[in-house]
């Protein structure tokens, strides 16, 4: 960085941590521990539309690269486009096996890195349920950012969200994960796959 982009304020944009995913784990056990919410094995990749053949050949890379790390095959892979142009990829595990569901994210993100989709990766997230009840609550990763954030739509209740759980959660998993402190920036992700709920999914590039 120039002596120039130092006086005027600008930086030079930071490669993105991939690996904070690798918290998430850890993050489950405390989640669950404090609040009673389980993962419920789905875990998604949003980012921005990629067209025609582009988007063909991404589905197949996908998908070769996750049976080359499960070694098995199998695993469903499911790729959605919202009513916004985005578009998701939703991967399963059992929901006893979050290390290997994160494992799946963290390949699927590194190849769209990779790939030159970098600029259109926007954010992962695992799904949770409670235990004991009905609502839902997501754990999102801001791809341009490296932090997390919680978000819990409020059940049976479209485009509503759980701020007092969100709260909860936030101040739970401090040791845990990098959380985002600009709460302008806890973007609402309604009807993500895997997550439930209604509606669509507005996401913003943050």
């Amino acid at each position: 960085m120039g002596l120039l982009d130092t006086i005027l304020g600008r930086s030079k944009p930071v490669r993105p941590d991939l690996d904070q995913l690798f918290g998430l784990p850890a993050a489950a056990i405390t989640l669950q521990a404090g609040a009673g919410f389980t993962p419920t094995g789905f875990g998604s990749v949003c980012f921005a539309s990629v067209e025609g053949g582009a988007f063909a050949q991404l589905q197949e890379d996908v998908r070769e690269l996750l049976d080359a790390d499960t070694g098995h095959g199998g695993i469903p892979v499911e790729f959605s486009q919202d009513a916004y142009g985005y578009t998701w990829l939703l991967a399963r595990h059992p929901a006893s096996d979050t290390a290997s569901l994160v494992n799946d994210l963290h390949a699927v993100n590194t190849l769209l890195e990779e790939a030159g989709f970098g600029p259109q990766l926007l954010c992962s997230l695992i799904a949770f349920r409670e235990a004991t009840g009905d609502r839902a609550l997501a754990l999102v990763y801001l791809y341009k950012r490296g932090t997390f954030y919680p978000f819990a739509p409020l059940p049976h209740d479209a485009e509503k969200r759980d701020n007092a759980l969100e709260l909860q959660a936030r101040s739970l998993l401090g040791d845990d994960l990098r959380i985002e402190t600009d709460l302008a920036r806890w973007f609402p992700v309604w009807g993500a796959p895997g997550l439930g709920g209604t509606g669509h999914a507005p996401v913003t590039d943050p």
